[in-house]
């Protein structure tokens, strides 16, 4: 057996001693949903004042609405509860601070071969990639105006989100 991950399971153990969300039915208690970036500087519960059973927690690089975010998104508003959907980027991004070409070919020199096949969504423009995600959750046809929807900047120096849209 494998145990590189031995110390993640003792962690584990321990977490479960004090363990309290027995029965929890799964919806977002306060109504909110928050699609962030996978970034380990980033606290979504903690940075809302929020704790787990509150909301639903979306993660992938660059904290984008693509297209399974929004499937996400649809059972959430229609299944579990939310009625809040933030969109939240962070600053210092890796996915916003170089080219798709720079990320793809920093990719290909650790891997020793190409990986120009594959799409990693860089960002261009925060504020502007911000403000278009929101359009495309509220304008999608199973969400719309069942939810409020806002775009936010979070400054990983400071802790503090800024609403852009």
């Amino acid at each position: 057996m494998d145990h590189a991950f031995d110390d993640l399971l003792e962690h584990n153990r321990r977490y479960a001693e004090t363990f309290d969300l027995q029965g929890f039915d799964g919806v977002a208690r306060a109504g909110v949903a928050v699609v962030t970036c996978m970034d380990s500087r980033l606290d979504p519960l903690g940075m809302l004042g929020l704790v787990p059973g509150e909301a639903k927690i979306l993660r992938n690089p660059g904290g984008r609405a693509t297209e399974r975010t929004l499937v996400a998104l649809v059972l959430g508003v229609h299944l579990l509860n939310v009625d809040r959907v933030l969109l939240v980027e962070h600053t210092r991004c890796a996915m916003a601070s170089k080219s798709e070409r720079e990320l793809l070919g920093e990719i290909s020199a650790s891997q020793g071969a190409d990986a120009s096949w594959l799409d990693l969504g860089a960002i261009d423009d925060q504020r502007t990639a911000i403000a278009e995600d929101v359009h495309r959750v509220l304008s999608h046809p199973l969400i719309g105006e069942r939810a409020r929807v806002g775009g936010f900047l979070y400054d990983v120096d400071t802790g503090l989100m800024e609403q852009v849209a």
